[in-house]
């Protein structure tokens, strides 16, 4: 078990982590709406979605996971001792799966599509779609993120209930 001091540290690096996933992903959905540009801006705006997903979003998630994993294992918390943990490791779990396979690649896509086809991309079928499931599905990212925000703060459920053997 850690001492109070380490593990006000490791508690600190994992909000830190879970506040910079919050704020490149919102960032990322923010320059969704200034997609009316043409030509050089396009791609700029493009460039930098990809440019947070990359060098905060992704380290910011793996960051999270394995301050969450320290602290789960270092800790009287545990992995799966109270369902408020459980309920978190399930979303972020869930989170990062989603985003390597799928919010990653639609932002990756659109990306590489503006810097080939710069102001015409809006009328490549792919850029439409890549754009259309960043717009679905990168709000439900950030609001499950802010959930396990609430859920880590309220702690809303105990002790799981564990069957006498």
């Amino acid at each position: 078990m850690l001492n109070s001091t380490a593990q006000n540290w490791l508690k600190g690096l994992h909000i830190s982590f879970g506040a910079a996933w919050i704020g490149a992903g919102a960032s990322i959905l923010l320059l969704s709406y200034v997609k009316g540009f043409p030509g050089d801006e396009l791609y700029a705006v493009s460039a930098a979605q990809k440019f947070l997903d990359d060098r905060i979003v992704v380290p910011a998630a793996y960051g999270s996971l394995i301050t969450g994993i320290l602290y789960s294992w270092l800790t009287e918390w545990g992995f799966f001792k109270f369902t408020w943990v459980a309920v978190k490791w399930v979303l972020m779990v869930a989170q990062i799966v989603f985003a390597s396979a799928w919010l990653g690649r639609w932002i990756n896509d659109a990306a590489a599509i503006t810097a080939a086809r710069k102001g015409m991309a809006p009328l490549n079928p792919a850029y439409l779609h890549d754009q259309l499931m960043i717009a679905r599905f990168g709000p439900l990212q950030v609001a499950f993120l802010v959930v396990m925000v609430f859920v880590a703060v309220l702690k809303p459920w105990g002790k799981r209930n564990r069957r006498p053997a």
